[in-house]
């Protein structure tokens, strides 16, 4: 089938990616020449496991190209995925300006009958504002206005392991229209995805309100599982509980089980603070409150900061005549996505308080020397106080303590007498519960986890 992607960031380039990979001939657009230029000299702008080989793959079959020829890409492609950015708007919002923009582009340069996938993370109703806009567009030209039907299909994607995500679903979620119009697009979209339910059905078929609503309720629900798990850690941490064996006591009860049920610094990335907020603006939107979501965000935003309290109380506030090495800076590991990631408020707070900090992370150290030239804009004199290095071990020279912040494999074994050679104090501050506190006890090392009782 021909498939037209509009977007090639992290959604879309997965998508066109996978969908190439099943044989498909698919176009994916960007209006961002740079990007495009990157992809078409064989790289890719972002980091993720596995996507890197299946582009050039599928490039060298013939089966996936890159350009920013809008007309081009319309023209392309029956089935035509929307899988632009939607960034949170000033009010908490989705700002849906490149959504609209993008059908808006189809409904200028189309000629025959297109199914339009909304793709991008957008709040209940977008379809009606994407059909408006492309109606608009067709009704100027002259054109019928069932010429092109718009499909809702939310990406389920993890960072770091998407393209296995995308190849092996658990659920396809798929919202049409009962229209002759929207059959039709069922029909289109059962066809693309019948090679990801070979083996049994993954396809849920529902509305296209449905659909949009789906998506946004996965994320919530799981954002609220990991800061219900904060809050119970920094409390396990004041009435002197294991909050590893409240986990495994809670988790094998199969009504709750055991995933999003581990406790750190806060949930980051583009997809959980930006759709915790935008759903809890829909429903303000209708008059509802939905008070559960405000505490899994005040709860969120307050965990970001909860290292930087127990450094606090073990050294005070004045950190002027400390380093600390820290581990880890993407969100989450195997990506170098710096949204929201709680190390760029922990570093901040460490400068603020006059540390030094020495980071280190596998992937993520352009990105984030990046974002952190950003949130020290106004302080480039803090700026100068954090550094980064090429090697974990590196990192902990000089430094008073070890502040681990992301759960990457590779801080899962180091080797600890190396750790307590080059630290001044043996001191882990893990904020993701890397390491049994009776083994670190043992080593000689002094160690502070989240929700951990030794």
């Amino acid at each position: 089938m021909k498939v037209t992607i509009i977007g090639s960031g992290y959604v879309g380039l997965v998508t066109g990616a996978c969908l190439a990979e099943q044989g498909n001939n698919v176009f994916c657009l960007d209006l961002d020449p740079k990007k495009i230029e990157i992809l078409n000299s064989g790289g890719v702008p972002i980091y993720e496991p596995g996507l890197k080989e299946m582009i050039e793959r599928n490039r060298a079959a013939g089966r996936l190209q890159f350009s920013t020829d809008i007309a081009a890409s319309v023209a392309h492609g029956d089935i035509q995925f929307i899988a632009v950015g939607t960034p949170p708007d000033e009010d908490g919002s989705a700002d849906l300006q490149y959504v609209v923009a993008a059908a808006r582009n189809i409904g200028r340069h189309a000629s025959t009958p297109k199914v339009i996938v909304d793709k991008s993370t957008v709040p209940v109703g977008t379809a009606d504002r994407v059909t408006a806009a492309i109606t608009e567009e067709l009704e100027k030209r002259g054109l019928p206005v069932d010429l092109c039907s718009v499909v809702s299909n939310p990406e389920f994607l993890k960072e770091g392991a998407a393209v296995e995500d995308f190849m092996r679903p658990d659920r396809i979620v798929i919202g049409t229209e009962n229209s002759p119009a929207g059959l039709r697009a069922k029909e289109q979209m059962r066809k693309l995805y019948a090679p990801f339910n070979r083996h049994h059905e993954r396809t849920y078929y529902m509305d296209v309100k449905s659909a949009e609503l789906t998506k946004y309720a996965a994320n919530a629900m799981l954002a609220t599982r990991i800061s219900f798990m904060n809050e119970l850690a920094n409390l396990a941490d004041l009435v002197g509980a294991d909050i590893e064996a409240v986990r495994q006591g809670i988790g094998s009860d199969s009504r709750i089980g055991f995933g999003f049920l581990y406790p750190g610094t806060g949930y980051g990335g583009s997809c959980f603070p930006k759709d915790v907020s935008a759903l809890s603006k829909t429903a303000n939107e209708h008059g509802r409150d939905l008070k559960i979501l405000q505490a899994v965000e005040a709860v969120n935003e307050a965990q970001k900061y909860t290292l930087v309290e127990k450094i606090d109380k073990r050294f005070g506030k004045d950190l002027s005549k400390m380093k600390f090495a820290l581990w880890g800076l993407a969100f989450k590991p195997n990506t170098d996505d710096m949204r929201e990631a709680p190390s760029r408020v922990i570093i901040g707070e460490l400068v603020k308080r006059g540390a030094q900090v020495v980071a280190y992370d596998p992937v993520a150290m352009k990105e984030a020397q990046h974002c952190l030239d950003q949130d020290f804009k106004e302080n480039p004199d803090g700026l100068k106080k954090v550094s980064m290095v090429n090697d974990p071990m590196m990192a902990l020279d000089g430094c008073d303590a070890l502040v681990i912040v992301t759960e990457w494999k590779a801080f899962r074994s180091p080797d600890f007498d190396v750790v307590k050679q080059k630290l001044k104090n043996p001191i882990v501050f893990d904020g993701r519960n890397l390491y049994e506190p009776s083994a670190m006890e043992e080593l000689g090392i002094e160690y502070q986890g989240i929700g951990r009782h030794n």
